[in-house]
């Protein structure tokens, strides 16, 4: 089959289109055909491999892991395990890969009871692919920081692709939202519900005057001592930056002082029962996912420079072809 690997830490040209072995699923495993799948934010840092914590805990210090990237996809089941129950072939699924990643390929294994879930039925492939990680870290931030309706909430990068799921799931738990982003995505981010949006390249939301019970700075590319003014009493600053500085705020901050800085690792907290969470509240029509770019497999290597741009709106989505069909 058809993977993109990688053998060395480094800038896109590093993943290579390869022929590896087709998976065979163990007896607790399905085979999944992966018509789509993402460039997520994850994906770019372990390919880089400039974070000493995520090479020591996750790809390997020196020697990688895990040659195959890719940790969001959206498929068939082409076989099942003969203890496999929760699933059968022909089943459209979507979910995330977790730590073995392997998406970035024409097949994978995962376990039934990983995170995998039916893909909804009114959604593409590539659509599916992109409603995994993104909305997933969105909706554990904003539960984390105990979002209720009628609260005043902020998106900080409200275009992004944690950013565009953010707006919309605060919207559904009855949050007035703030979105922020650039001239550019004024338009989009007004169309996923946000009551108002300001343009940070004409305006800085931190001397508005206003104050918010949340502010999640999705991007992280704001601080806590930047927006500490912009929360009101017992509010919380949430952030996916997960720096040093951050960790010590939040220690501080659970000791001292009405406002909160929170920090949480979503990758490890998802369960199955947040996807399909996400599933109904597509079906519903709730939440759509946002696709700036889609790529073949085979530009893989450039879909992952336009994704660390920075200026990507939603998700980046990679096709898989099979024999003419994505």
């Amino acid at each position: 089959m058809k993977a993109i690997v990688y053998e060395k830490y480094g800038p896109p040209e590093v993943l290579q289109l390869k022929e590896v072995e087709k998976p065979v699923p163990k007896d607790n495993e399905v085979l999944i055909r992966i018509y789509a799948t993402s460039v997520t934010r994850a994906d770019c840092t372990f390919r880089k491999g400039d974070r000493f914590d995520s090479r020591v805990v996750v790809t390997g210090l020196i020697r990688l892991r895990h040659p195959i990237l890719g940790s969001v996809l959206a498929g068939e089941i082409e076989s099942v395990g003969k203890d496999v129950k929760l699933f059968k072939e022909g089943d459209q699924v979507f979910g995330l890969t977790g730590m073995g990643f392997g998406a970035y390929a024409e097949y994978t294994c995962l376990s039934e009871e990983k995170m995998l879930a039916i893909k909804p039925a009114n959604m593409t492939y590539e659509e599916a692919a992109a409603a995994c990680d993104d909305p997933i870290t969105a909706l554990l931030f904003l539960r984390k920081g105990n979002i209720q309706s009628g609260q005043k909430v902020l998106i900080n990068g409200a275009s992004g692709a944690v950013g565009t799921a953010a707006v919309q799931l605060a919207k559904y738990f009855g949050a007035e939202v703030t979105g922020v982003c650039s001239t550019t995505n004024l338009e989009l981010v007004t169309s996923l519900g946000a009551d108002k949006v300001i343009d940070y390249t004409k305006e800085d939301f931190t001397k508005s005057g206003q104050a918010y019970e949340i502010i999640f700075d999705a991007v992280g590319k704001s601080s806590f001592s930047r927006c500490k003014s912009s929360l009101k009493q017992r509010g919380i600053y949430l952030t996916t930056n997960p720096g040093p500085s951050v960790f010590i705020q939040m220690l501080w901050t659970s000791m001292i002082g009405s406002k909160k800085v929170i920090w949480w690792p979503t990758g490890l907290m998802a369960k199955v029962g947040d996807l399909i969470f996400l599933k109904e509240l597509i079906e519903a029509g709730k939440i759509k996912s946002v696709i700036d770019r889609r790529y073949p497999l085979e530009q893989i290597a450039e879909a992952h420079r336009y994704a660390e741009t920075g200026h990507k709106k939603g998700s980046v989505v990679i096709a898989v072809e099979h024999n003419g069909k994505t």
